[in-house]
């Protein structure tokens, strides 16, 4: 089942068209990195997917919602089904992991304490960081950091998980640890759309590649 899907679509900034005549389909469990120069439209793709630059020539579907019509109160639940993680963390410094995982969940309409602390468990588990649930994230290295964001994002069950540079601040060894729990959330059912510069990391750990080149998005076989 197709969790993205775009037909001949021009993204506009301002009224100027970004990224133009696009075409590109994401199916559950699909791996996909986003390849291109800085400033070639990468974060314009992210940002239209999460419904925040809308979609004016095309057809756009993400997670079951049509981004031509999406209704404003209707982005909350769209982005419910998307995960994000970023090259800078965006991690609440002033809290422990727990507090930081539990914002997240009680924002997003979770209520109940103990089936908020039993997801939080589950999620860092997942990515080998269940002794690190008291620990203040300013106390964390840079890959524990980014495995407490890999948890985040995951909290809600994505369909397809955004990761813009997730790997851009870590050494290459901590950044083939961290693409390697990608891979096995891939595995499990996750699609993963990543944008990245890391190119000796992606040779390691397979995926389709697509380049953002010249306001337009294109499979290629290589980097």
């Amino acid at each position: 089942m197709a969790v993205l899907s775009f037909e001949n679509v021009t993204i506009l900034q301002d009224g100027i068209p970004t990224l133009q005549n696009i075409s590109l389909e994401m199916n559950e469990g699909d791996f996909a990195y986003l390849i291109g120069k800085t400033g070639s439209g990468k974060s314009t793709l992210f940002r239209s997917i999460y419904a925040e630059l809308p979609i004016e020539l095309g057809v756009a579907k993400v997670a079951g919602y049509s981004l031509n019509d999406i209704k404003r109160n209707d982005v909350p639940f769209l982005r419910r089904k998307l995960g994000f993680v970023f090259q800078d963390f965006q991690l609440l410094t002033d809290r422990n992991v727990e507090k930081n995982l539990s914002f997240v969940l009680e924002a997003t309409g979770h209520t109940n304490p103990e089936e908020i602390r039993f997801r939080i468990e589950q999620v860092l588990a997942q990515v080998g960081m269940s002794n690190a649930i008291h620990k203040r994230v300013h106390r964390l290295s840079g890959g524990e950091q980014q495995r407490i964001c890999i948890a985040r994002a995951i909290l809600n069950n994505p369909v397809l998980l955004l990761a813009d540079e997730p790997t851009g601040h870590l050494d290459p060894e901590v950044s083939l640890e961290i693409m390697q729990l990608f891979k096995q959330l891939n595995q499990q059912g996750t699609a993963i759309l990543m944008a990245s510069h890391d190119y000796n990391t992606m040779r390691q750990i397979p995926g389709k590649f697509l380049k953002c080149e010249g306001g337009n998005i294109f499979p290629v076989d290589s980097i």
